[in-house]
């Protein structure tokens, strides 16, 4: 895969973990392309939601598949600007997301390589190819910027 598109897209999704953040919201953002070029954007709203499930990734997933009106999404990728959650993963796996790209490891709910390997492992049917790190220090500064202003406060 291209590391310039990589970048460009994370870019993207960091621009949507700010909104999250200027909302109150854990600074998360996603961006999920299909294979034809359409591009879909969403950041975390479990706050403003009222919804548990509002994590960037869901609801970037949530869009895509109303969208094309199809629960799978074969043959897209998603960036992230933090490794998915379990909840996250699972969605990944059964949307049939052929690729995952996250910049910060999340080591206390990572649940694509840090503290599980959800998206790795071959019981399950579907193993999306990852990779991670991408804009990595971008990502962790806006989150760690996050939880030291709300320590703050």
């Amino acid at each position: 895969m291209n590391e310039y598109k990589d970048i460009r897209y994370m870019k993207k999704a960091l621009q949507q973990a700010e909104i999250a953040s200027n909302n109150g919201e854990v600074p998360v953002g996603a961006v999920l392309v299909l294979e034809d070029g359409r591009e879909f954007a969403a950041h975390n709203a479990p706050i403003s939601e009222n919804d548990a499930s509002a994590h960037a990734e869901m609801r970037v997933i949530r869009a895509a598949c109303k969208s094309v009106e199809n629960y799978r999404l074969p043959d897209s990728t998603l960036y992230v600007t933090l490794e998915p959650c379990l909840m996250c993963c699972g969605a990944i796996i059964h949307a049939r997301i052929a690729r995952v790209v996250y910049g910060a490891t999340d080591p206390k709910t990572g649940a694509a390589e840090s503290l599980y390997q959800a998206l790795s492992d071959k019981r399950l049917n579907h193993q999306p190819d990852i990779t991670s790190g991408v804009l990595a220090n971008e990502s962790g500064k806006l989150l760690k910027s996050f939880f030291q202003d709300r320590r703050s406060h």
